[in-house]
């Protein structure tokens, strides 16, 4: 049966690889995006070490963010599983 004429019928599609694959690219990307921050946020602190607490928050800040978004995209996929 195809997708269109499943939902035709009232038939609902099994959305659980999608969310998966949702929640593994998130995951990727979180993570690519944490370690570019550290990088560039030591980056900076050996160029300038003493910016080095300004620094440090700021990018504390910035990895809270990251997560924030994963946290809130994990849960969105695992209700609509």
């Amino acid at each position: 049966m195809d997708p269109i004429s499943a939902l035709a019928g009232g038939a609902a599609l099994d959305t659980s690889a999608a969310a998966a694959l949702g929640i593994g690219l998130t995951g990727l990307g979180a993570a690519l995006a944490q370690g570019r921050a550290v990088a560039s946020a030591l980056e900076g602190s050996t160029r300038n070490p003493g910016a080095l607490s300004g620094t440090r928050g700021l990018m504390i800040l910035g990895l809270g963010m990251i997560e924030s978004v994963l946290v809130l995209v994990a849960v969105f996929l695992m209700t609509r599983m």
